[in-house]
C-alpha cells in the first residue's frame, strides 16, 4: 500500500494515471499529450508499474513493424482507515518518516 500511495504522491504520476484512465496509450503519444519528455515519462511509468498501478505491454506496429510500448491502468481501489495508516506508519524507519517517500518499502501487502 505504501508503494502505491508513494507513487501517487507525485503530480506527474497523477496526471499519467488520469490520462490512462481514458484508455491505453503508447509512450510517444502519452508524452506529447502530457507535454513531458519521454525519458521523464519512462521514469514515472516505471514507478507506477512497480507499484502495480499501470501495466506496460510491448506490441509490434502492423503498419511500420516497429515495437511500441503501450501502458494502461491496472484496476485499483484503496480504502484507508486510521488503523491502516497506523499499521503502515509502524513499518517506516526513522529515515523514511521525514523523506520524500518515493522509495518507501511496501510491507503492508494485503492491507489495501
Amino acid at each position: 500500500m505504501l508503494t502505491a500511495l508513494s507513487a501517487l504522491a507525485n503530480p506527474h504520476r497523477l496526471r499519467i494515471v488520469a490520462a490512462l484512465a481514458g484508455g491505453r496509450d503508447y509512450v510517444s503519444q502519452l508524452a506529447r499529450e502530457l507535454a513531458i519528455s519521454r525519458p521523464l515519462l519512462h521514469m514515472h511509468l516505471r514507478k507506477l508499474e512497480a507499484a502495480g498501478l499501470v501495466r506496460g505491454t510491448l506490441e509490434l506496429s502492423e503498419e511500420e513493424g516497429r515495437a511500441m510500448k503501450y501502458y494502461e491502468v491496472e484496476p485499483f481501489a484503496f480504502h484507508l482507515t486510521p488503523d491502516d495508516i497506523a499499521r503502515a506508519a509502524r513499518t517506516l524507519s526513522d529515515g523514511q518518516a521525514g523523506g520524500s517517500g518515493d522509495d518507501t518499502k511496501d510491507d503492508t501487502k494485503g492491507d489495501n
